[in-house]
């Protein structure tokens, strides 16, 4: 019999494509209060909303009858995220207590290894050429970063005899774009809108990322390497250059219209009375908060080192040559990319569409 592999979150961007990779050689048993979009390559789909004692209770015991009370590698990616930055109980709710609730009752089963998707947000940003390794200063300098310290920080004082791994990763981004800063990043330059022209912070500054497929792999190997790993092992899973805000600005804007692209520091005052002004006009609600041009001068540059180390693992892709690939699926189908990324999709796009259907992206006028 195959061995049973749990994921909490299956339904999710990283939760499904991982559900894909280890179904190859293990039972994957998905947790989720979505229901997936098709049960392949799950064994079985189970409910749940960690928010909630019965039904967590409940969850629990119908996956003790899925794996007889026996899981080679349970995956915790289940979290809240919100790009507000306002506080919310739901990050206490979903990510800590959430994550308590389960371990409580994990306790009950025979649990090989317990795998908890942590960020590298909970590090201090780094300095440009002195990338952070998993023993950098911790911080987590708003509510998303906060909660997973929070929680990495209780499964280590409570997870008694499961072998633990957490993984702190970059953010993650797929060939299809998936990444909503990114996806906003690209309209923003399509649409040669003004904002797109400038930055308040340091340009040649940026975050690391990850491809949705490396990151998947880091977790199948954690899975494959569990017997060999320490009992309680961090690693930080990202790509080894960090490419600053004005490299991704030149490159998208190079793919979209074939030319070079400037960005100007805007002094923060003025970037965040702009924002806040934004923010209070009627229509689309902006992406870009007054609370985010505090944090543009942060840095992220990832030391992968123990990761290749310990799990023989090293990303494959990077960012910058797979922004074209972002970029041709919004040539081939503008509309069809906007709605893809959940955005509005400009006026006189929707209009050039319509009088020209099958056309495809020009460039903004």
């Amino acid at each position: 019999m195959k061995s049973v592999i749990v994921v909490t979150g299956s339904s999710g961007l990283i939760g499904r494509a991982l559900a894909r990779r280890l179904a190859e050689t293990h039972d994957v048993v998905g947790l989720d209060s979505r229901p997936p979009k098709r049960i392949a390559p799950l064994r079985e789909h189970i409910h749940l909303d960690v928010t909630k004692d019965d039904t967590v209770q409940t969850a629990l015991r119908r996956l003790r009858g899925a794996c007889a009370g026996r899981i080679a590698s349970f995956i915790h990616l289940a979290a809240f995220y919100d790009f507000s930055g306002e506080p919310s109980p739901l990050y206490d709710a979903v990510t800590v207590e959430g994550t308590a609730r389960l371990l409580r009752r994990l306790h009950a089963f025979d649990v090989e290894q317990l795998i908890f998707a942590s960020s590298m947000l909970v590090h201090a940003p780094g300095e440009k050429g002195r990338p952070l390794t998993e023993g950098s200063p911790l911080a987590g300098r708003w509510a998303y970063p906060k909660s997973k310290l929070a929680a990495e920080q209780l499964l280590r004082e409570h997870r008694h005899r499961i072998p633990l791994v957490v993984l702190r990763l970059a953010g993650v981004y797929g060939d299809g774009c998936q990444s909503i800063p990114l996806a906003r990043q690209i309209a923003r330059i399509f649409e040669r809108r003004l904002v797109s022209r400038v930055f308040p912070g340091d340009v040649s500054k940026g975050q690391a990322f990850v491809h949705l497929d490396d990151a998947v792999e880091a977790f199948a190997r954690c899975v494959e390497c569990r017997h060999a790993l320490p009992r309680e092992t961090t690693l930080l899973i990202g790509e080894a250059q960090t490419y600053g805000y004005d490299t991704i600005q030149r490159t998208i804007a190079r793919e979209l219209h074939g030319e070079e692209w400037e960005t100007r520091q805007l002094p923060k005052p003025l970037a965040k009375a702009g924002a806040w002004v934004r923010d209070q006009v009627p229509g689309e609600e902006p992406f870009i908060k007054p609370w985010m041009i505090d944090l543009a001068d942060d840095h992220y540059e990832l030391d992968v080192s123990r990761a290749r180390q310990l799990l023989r693992w090293q990303p494959r892709r990077t960012l910058l040559g797979t922004l074209p690939e972002m970029v041709a699926a919004l040539h081939a189908d503008p509309l069809g990319w906007y709605r893809e990324h959940d955005l509005p999709p400009p006026g006189w796009l929707v209009r050039q569409q319509r009088e020209q259907p099958g056309r495809g992206a020009e460039q903004a006028s």
